[in-house]
């Protein structure tokens, strides 16, 4: 058993403090706009939109959607961590990769390729496949950590005592990942909550759907249907905050578990994985690879060519992780280096902004700019902004993690040596927590690359992304002028999800 020692917390620093605390304030913005907003439209019309039969139909869409598919997400990801992770599955580090690879693939790319092969499926019931395998990978990631941090001690002494696997893994691996099952759960309602293009091209209402569609005229009955949203997502977060609190620090050891063969359950195991992975993976991306070969014609002119679409795409999302990652980087020193409480809550606030979905977001910053910074209504600025915000706390987390494992005492050290202590940041800590800000900067930029609902609202006049040129072709039907833009989504997508996965399995190695 492995002997963790504490911390080393370093006294507070006031300028640094400061500064974060003054990040955390810029933070919640939309969530400040978005309240101003509903008190300039007036109670009247926030009452109108808000209990009307409509709403309380999107409400019931979204339950169901939500009570169907995170089940089915966690059934999927815990059995696909399980296999990859405790039993000697051939070919286990190939399907390692591959079972993550959906991450990289936009959800509004999924649901038209589906769509284009079935388009009079039930919307719900397309809304259910394209959501389960776009989802699943945030419950696998954190399962199969978690197993991979287990005492193989546990499961061999339940084994001597005669118990099969079934019994193993409800009796003793399951309450181990019980806690990485739930937030990989609660991460799916988050996305569930705030999914716009998918169910838009399936065709099932939602909240989202109809705030964008509200959007486009009531402004003022966008804001008030934003609301359900917010509620929910923090209540999610705060529940996932709940979750991550009341976590058991697992035991670890250094010593590998032996993995259990298959015998002739792995011929139905392999087969098992390579239908999912068809269906999440295979059938997508074949599809953009047939209309991409079919015809292309369309009446509808392309606003910007494959290469300027592609250049632009990438020249804002880098912009986005640059951003997140400068603001990232003080929040996640002063919470790694300090434990008082207003270092804690400077943090947590920042993670407010995971629980707003991106047309919430680009709401709040475009009437904070139309009443505050008429400026950069409009501009490039506005989208950094925006991209900046939505991934902040994805960059925070990997940032922190790296933070926590450079030795605390090493600005004191600095000091004893006659050093200041932004000398020794500069020189010592910040070459050390590199590959957590290359990590971090990675997933902002991942995560941007497949935004649509912030791009399509805050996209400067003449601006085209990738994504938005991809949603004006499929709006049109015109799926072989579409196919090229989705598939270089999914390709720029993949580089940082393939440096991501290096670096998890990296972490993986060292826990």
């Amino acid at each position: 058993m492995t002997v963790v020692r504490s911390a080393v917390r370093t006294r507070p620093n006031r300028a640094l403090t400061i500064i974060a605390g003054a990040i955390a304030i810029v933070l919640l913005l939309p969530l400040v706009s978005l309240v101003l907003d509903a008190q300039q439209a007036g109670w009247a019309e926030f009452s109108t939109v808000l209990f009307r039969a409509r709403s309380l139909t999107l409400l019931v869409n979204t339950v169901v959607l939500v009570i169907t598919v995170a089940p089915l997400a966690a059934i999927l990801g815990t059995a696909a961590a399980w296999f990859t992770e405790k039993t000697q599955l051939p070919l286990r580090r190939v399907w390692t990769v591959v079972l993550v690879l959906p991450i990289a693939m936009p959800d509004f790319v999924v649901a038209y390729a589906w769509h284009s092969i079935a388009p009079t499926a039930q919307p719900l019931a397309a809304s259910i496949l394209v959501m389960t395998m776009s989802t699943y990978p945030l419950v696998y990631l954190p399962v199969a950590a978690s197993l991979r941090r287990m005492n193989p001690a546990t499961e061999e002494s339940a084994r001597s005592l005669g118990l099969g696997s079934f019994a193993i893994f409800w009796r003793v691996v399951l309450p181990v990942v019980r806690t990485a099952i739930l937030s990989g759960s609660l991460l799916v309602v988050l996305i569930l909550i705030s999914e716009y293009g998918a169910f838009e091209i399936l065709r099932f209402q939602t909240f989202t759907t109809e705030v964008f569609t509200e959007f486009k005229f009531n402004p003022s009955g966008a804001g008030a249907l934003s609301f359900p949203l917010v509620v929910l997502g923090l209540l999610v977060l705060g529940a996932e905050t709940f979750v991550s609190g009341a976590a058991a620090t697992a035991t670890t050891s250094i010593r590998r578990a032996s993995r259990m063969p298959l015998g002739r359950k792995a011929i139905g195991v392999t087969s098992g994985l390579v239908v999912l992975v068809l269906v999440a993976v295979a059938v997508p991306i074949g599809t953009l690879i047939y209309w991409l070969s079919s015809s292309q014609h369309t009446t509808l002119p392309a606003q910007a060519t494959l290469l300027q679409a592609t250049g632009a795409t990438v020249g804002y999302c880098a912009a986005g992780a640059a951003l997140a990652v400068v603001l990232a980087l003080p929040i996640s020193y002063l919470s790694a280096r300090q434990s008082n409480l207003f270092a804690r809550l400077i943090e947590r606030s920042t993670y407010v902004t995971l629980a707003l979905p991106g047309v919430v977001i680009a709401l709040s910053l475009a009437f904070f700019a139309v009443n505050f910074a008429y400026g950069i209504y409009e501009t490039s600025t506005l989208l950094i902004i925006a991209y900046a915000l939505l991934s902040f706390p994805l960059a925070l987390s990997c940032m922190r993690t790296s933070m926590l494992q450079v030795p605390a005492v090493l600005p004191d050290v600095g000091r004893s040596l006659g050093r200041s202590a932004s000398f020794v940041f500069a020189r010592v800590t910040l070459p050390l927590v590199l590959p957590g800000i290359i990590a971090g900067f990675c997933l902002v930029f991942l995560t941007s690359t497949t935004e649509l609902t912030a791009t399509l609202v805050l996209a400067p006049l003449g601006v085209e992304t990738l994504t938005t040129q991809f949603w004006a072709f499929q709006s049109e039907t015109a799926y072989g002028a579409a196919a090229p833009y989705g598939l270089v989504v999914i390709a720029i997508a993949m580089i940082p999800g393939a440096l991501l996965a290096l670096w998890f399995d990296r972490l993986g190695q060292r826990s």
